[in-house]
C-alpha cells in the first residue's frame, strides 16, 4: 500500500474519490505512531500538498453553482401590452362583394331613317326626361304629312258626293221607282267605301305625325349620358344595331351583392321589423362611398355558390357610385346595445375554450376563460369572464402563464373600427 501512487482528480466531478483516498491515508499515519507520520510526511509530502491544492480547487467549484441558482430563484418580468375593457352599443355587420347597377339604362336609337341634322346634347351630360336629345332632318316626313292630308280632302269630298247620290236615289225609289232597287245598293256601297277610305286616310295621317314626331329624339329619362356613338350628318336606320347613345339613370342607382345563404334568414327577419341599411365601400373597403337601404332579396340561391343575391339602393346625389363598379358591401343587421368589447387580438384558443390574460393590481398575470359573443374583424364582444375597466394583455402572451408578473404598456393592437367583417357568433 506504501508504494501504491495516489492519482489526482481530473475534474470537479472527482471530489468524493479523492476526499475517500485522503481519509484511509490520515487513519493509516495515525496509527503507525509520530515517527511513522514524519517519515510518511517526508516521503509523501509532495503528494500531500497537491491533495490540499485540489480540495480547495474543488471548493471553490462547489461555491460556483452558487450565484447561478441564486439567480434561476428570481423571478422575470414579462414586458407586456395592454388595452382597457369598454362597454359601448356595438352594429352587427354582414359584408360582401358587389357590383353597382344603374336603375335604368337606355340605348337611345332613332325611330325612322333619315339624316342626323342635330344634336343637342354633351357627351357626360345629365338630362332631364323629355329633353330634346338629337333631330333627324323632318323635311320629307313634312312632306309625307302634306300629302296624306291632301289625298284625305280629296276622298272626303268624293264621300260627300257618294252620300248626296245615294240619298237622291233612295228617295227616287221611294217616291217614282224611277230607279231600281240596285241602284240604290250599288250608291250606298260606294258611299260606304269611300267612307274607308277617308278613314285609311286619316290613319296616314296619323302616322305621318308620328313619323314627324320622332325626328325629335328625347330623353326617355332623366340620367346621365354617356359618349357620343353617331356623329352629326350620318344617315340613321331604325334597324341600326347601335344606338345614337345611351342613357344611365345613376340617381337613385341600385347594387346587388351576395351574402351565404345561412345569413339569408336572418335579414329576412330583421327586414320584416324596419329597414335595413346599406353602406358601400370602395375596392380596399376603406373609403366609405355611400349609404342606402336594402330593397329585396332575390327569390333563389345559387346552388353553384352557396350564396343568395340583394339589391339595396342609393340615392346617390354625389354621384359616387358608376354602373359597373365595384363595391364592398355593409349590411347593419342590428345593434348590440351596452355589451363589453376588447381588441380581438386579446382572445386566445385553449383546451377549455376561449380565455384572455388579465393583469391584476398587484401587476400579475390571471388567466380567465371567457365567452365570446361575436368578433367584427379586431373587436370582439364578450358575453361574460370580462368586465368593463379590466386590462387584458393583447401583445406578448406567448410568454405569460398564470401568475406571471407583468411590466404593461399600452398596445398598439386592436382597434375600434365598427364595420367590419360578418359576425362569427350569432346575432
Amino acid at each position: 500500500m506504501e508504494g501504491t501512487p495516489i492519482k489526482l482528480p481530473k475534474a470537479c466531478g472527482e471530489r468524493t474519490n479523492v476526499s475517500h483516498q485522503f481519509t484511509n491515508r490520515s487513519r493509516l499515519i495515525g496509527l503507525r505512531g509520530s515517527q511513522g507520520i514524519i517519515r510518511r510526511i517526508r516521503q509523501h509530502g509532495f503528494a500531500i500538498g497537491i491533495l490540499l491544492v485540489v480540495g480547495a480547487f474543488l471548493s471553490g467549484c462547489g461555491d460556483s453553482n452558487k450565484p447561478s441558482t441564486a439567480r434561476a430563484s428570481t423571478q422575470t418580468v414579462v414586458p407586456v401590452g395592454v388595452a382597457t375593457a369598454e362597454r359601448r352599443d356595438v352594429p352587427v355587420y354582414l359584408k360582401g362583394l358587389g357590383s353597382v347597377t344603374a336603375s335604368n339604362t337606355v340605348s337611345v336609337k332613332s325611330r325612322v331613317d333619315g339624316q342626323l341634322a342635330q344634336v343637342n346634347f354633351k357627351e357626360g351630360q345629365n338630362v332631364n326626361k323629355g329633353d330634346l336629345l338629337a333631330v333627324i332632318d323632318p323635311r320629307p316626313f313634312q312632306a309625307a304629312l302634306d300629302q296624306a292630308q291632301a289625298t284625305l280632302f280629296r276622298d272626303q269630298a268624293q264621300l260627300k258626293d257618294a252620300q248626296l247620290n245615294y240619298t237622291r236615289f233612295k228617295s227616287l225609289l221611294d217616291e217614282s221607282g224611277a230607279v231600281s232597287q240596285q241602284q240604290v245598293d250599288t250608291q250606298r256601297a260606294t258611299a260606304n267605301q269611300l267612307e274607308g277610305t277617308v278613314r285609311a286616310d286619316q290613319a296616314q295621317i296619323e302616322n305621318a305625325k308620328l313619323n314627324l314626331t320622332y325626328c325629335h329624339i328625347t330623353a326617355p329619362l332623366s340620367g346621365r349620358i354617356g359618349l357620343r356613338l353617331v356623329d352629326v350628318g350620318n344617315i340613321v336606320h331604325a334597324s341600326d344595331p347601335n344606338p345614337l347613345l345611351v342613357i344611365t339613370q345613376v340617381k337613385p342607382i341600385a347594387v346587388i351583392f351576395t351574402l351565404p345563404e345561412d345569413n339569408l334568414p336572418a335579414v329576412a327577419q330583421h327586414m320584416r321589423r324596419s329597414g335595413l341599411a346599406v353602406e358601400a365601400y370602395s375596392r380596399d373597403d376603406q373609403t366609405k362611398l355611400a349609404t342606402g337601404t336594402l330593397l329585396t332579396i332575390d327569390n333563389q340561391i345559387d346552388q353553384a355558390t352557396g350564396t343568395g343575391k340583394l339589391k339595396a339602393l342609393f340615392d346617390n346625389q354625389d354621384g359616387s357610385l358608376w354602373p359597373n363598379q365595384f363595391v364592398n358591401v355593409r349590411l347593419l343587421l342590428e345593434v348590440h346595445k351596452d355589451a363589453t368589447v376588447i381588441p380581438s387580438v386579446a382572445v386566445q384558443s385553449g383546451p377549455q375554450g376561449s380565455f384572455v390574460f388579465v393583469v391584476k393590481p398587484d401587476k400579475t398575470a390571471e388567466v380567465r376563460q371567457v365567452s365570446v359573443s361575436f368578433t367584427q374583424n379586431n373587436v370582439a364582444s364578450i358575453a361574460s369572464g370580462i368586465s368593463a375597466g379590466d386590462s387584458v394583455v393583447i401583445d406578448g402572451q406567448d410568454k405569460l402563464k398564470a401568475g406571471s408578473t407583468v411590466s404593461p404598456h399600452a398596445g398598439a393592437g386592436g382597434g375600434n373600427r365598427t364595420a367590419q367583417s360578418a359576425p362569427t357568433g350569432t346575432p
